[in-house]
């Protein structure tokens, strides 16, 4: 089965990119240089965006193909995609966990100047924190 993306591409001029995002010649108007974008979205369908306007359906039409050659046919095609690419990190979950686990570590400090014993509770609390900043360390 012949990658919805790649099918597109095959029929594009000056494809220039990598990892799921390219730029090519737009086929739908007189294209000097990219101005046709052209991505993998989360279902494996393809994503085309012309920056001079031009409609998704006339693209695909001026290289021959029709908008449902833009999504996957088969489900089990997507799920093998998606096996095979690198899971994509949440930036912003992450600073969210990053802000809530300062403003703990912020909150114990507090209690710690004030003079005021740790429960058991906010030792476990402490723990878990120590462990998603450890887990941090593998973030690419």
């Amino acid at each position: 089965m012949v990658n919805p993306v790649d099918r597109l591409l095959d029929r594009l001029e000056k494809v220039r990119g990598r990892n799921g995002q390219y730029m090519a010649r737009c086929p739908a108007h007189d294209d000097r240089g990219p101005s046709l974008s052209i991505g993998e979205g989360d279902q494996g369908s393809v994503l085309v965006h012309c920056f001079a306007g031009c409609l998704t359906e006339a693209v695909v039409n001026a290289v021959g193909l029709e908008l449902s050659d833009l999504f996957v046919s088969d489900p089990r095609y997507y799920e093998f995609r998606r096996l095979e690419r690198r899971p994509q990190v949440d930036y912003k979950a992450l600073c969210f966990l990053l802000r809530r686990e300062v403003y703990v570590l912020s909150a114990a400090a507090s209690q710690l100047e004030r003079g005021q014993p740790f429960s058991g509770d906010d030792w476990k609390r402490l723990e878990r924190v120590m462990k998603n900043f450890e887990r941090l360390e593998h973030v690419r």
